[in-house]
């Protein structure tokens, strides 16, 4: 019997080692990885930059604590507000932690403009962490059941609707004040299934916030760091949020997360209102500085929207004729495919062709293959997805 607490359903594979985009099981089975640890391996498996970069730093300093200057912690503060336009980064070691940051700096705005009962608006199917806040701000029922009571102060919209939107917005304001703070949103929802915000619905977002005094927060723990051919999801609008919230690519396995801020929200944290004993710790920092370096490098945000293009082009002439499936979207390295129905056996009609995905909500799953993918990977992960459906469909009708 496992020792290990049963947070997580039985799981069917155990990966032995990577490289690339491939990864082995112990029987030495080969996979193609659209699967990225949950977007994490953005630079896939192994590779030479991160392995040297852990083997250096770490022969060198691990940890110092935030007491102390961390020098690659700033450096790497730096790189992340110009690609941004944020002025200040909050580092932490995970996606959640990130937007625990995010939501207290929402919490001393309340303070600093005097809303005494603060409202922090998010979406339906939004996914923002587990930790008892960020599960608070989460859209999804299903994960919160048995945690309650969750922190009031959240308010859950349909992800993409203005009228709903504007009615929240009127329904908590009274004599002109306005009891919203901030408005908390993923540019594409990940969770969810890869939803991308209709256009001009993040334009109106922040006319709306700027008119009550509201943050723009945009949790990019899934898209950022390039995965959509930008460094940020917002970027393919003319939005600037005033804070965000990263993680996942941004250590490429290693963890480390970060809540960027610009404005009055970037001059919030004060010493002693915030920290982590781990966030920001040197081999952490050198590590992200690397995979920023690749990525600027190997210019990785121009082929990830190649890339992208190319297999969400692919996908959609293959499975479009298919009843089976009603949409294929996505943008760069970040696809969904919806499901009318998804098979039970889906995964394991993947992993037969030799390909890790990961499901999403809403019966369907995603792609979130690594940024290195070579044109024939890219080819054949479509294909083998393809394959996987074909597959599922002659089970079904068996």
């Amino acid at each position: 019997m496992s020792h290990l607490m049963q947070s997580y359903a039985p799981p069917s594979l155990s990966i032995e080692r990577g490289r690339g985009a491939w990864v082995w099981d112990e029987q030495g089975r080969r996979y193609l990885d659209a699967f990225g640890g949950i977007a994490v391996t953005a630079l896939g498996h192994s590779h030479p930059d991160i392995n040297a970069v852990i083997s250096e730093q770490s022969a060198k300093l691990m940890h110092s604590s935030n007491v102390m200057r961390i020098p690659a912690q700033e450096q790497l503060a730096e790189r992340l507000c110009a690609h941004s336009g944020m002025q200040r980064v909050f580092f932490g070691n995970s996606g959640a932690e990130a937007n625990e940051a995010a939501i207290k700096l929402s919490r001393l705005h309340a303070h600093h403009t005097k809303v005494a009962a603060p409202i922090v608006i998010c979406f339906e199917d939004g996914f923002h962490g587990r930790t008892l806040t960020t599960l608070a701000a989460t859209g999804n029922t299903a994960i919160k059941k048995g945690f309650a009571p969750l922190d009031p102060g959240f308010v859950h919209l349909p992800y993409g609707d203005i009228d709903a939107l504007d009615a929240a917005l009127a329904q908590y304001t009274a004599q002109g004040e306005s009891r919203v703070v901030a408005v908390m949103i993923e540019a594409i929802q990940g969770e969810a299934g890869v939803r991308l915000a209709p256009e001009g619905f993040l334009e109106h977002l922040r006319t709306r916030c700027d008119q009550h005094q509201a943050l723009l927060i945009c949790d990019e723990i899934q898209s950022g760091i390039g995965r959509t051919g930008r460094w940020f999801g917002y970027q393919h609008s003319a939005v600037l949020p005033d804070v965000v919230t990263i993680a996942k690519a941004l250590g490429n396995g290693f963890p480390i997360g970060a809540c960027l801020a610009r404005g009055a929200a970037a001059a919030y944290f004060t010493p002693g209102s915030h920290g982590s004993t781990f966030g920001g710790n040197p081999l952490a920092c050198a590590v992200a500085n690397t995979v920023l370096d690749v990525i600027e490098r190997d210019q990785l945000l121009e082929r990830n929207h190649m890339l992208g293009a190319r297999m969400l082009g692919r996908l959609r002439e293959r499975l479009d004729p298919l009843d089976l499936i009603t949409e294929v979207r996505g943008r760069g390295m970040m696809i969904g495919v919806q499901f009318a129905q998804l098979p039970e056996r889906f995964n394991e009609h993947c992993l037969e062709h030799g390909l890790l995905i990961v499901k999403a909500a809403h019966q369907s799953v995603r792609l979130l293959p690594p940024y290195i993918l070579s044109d024939e990977q890219a080819d054949s992960a479509t294909e083998r997805f393809g394959d996987a459906v074909i597959a599922a469909i002659a089970e079904v009708h068996a």
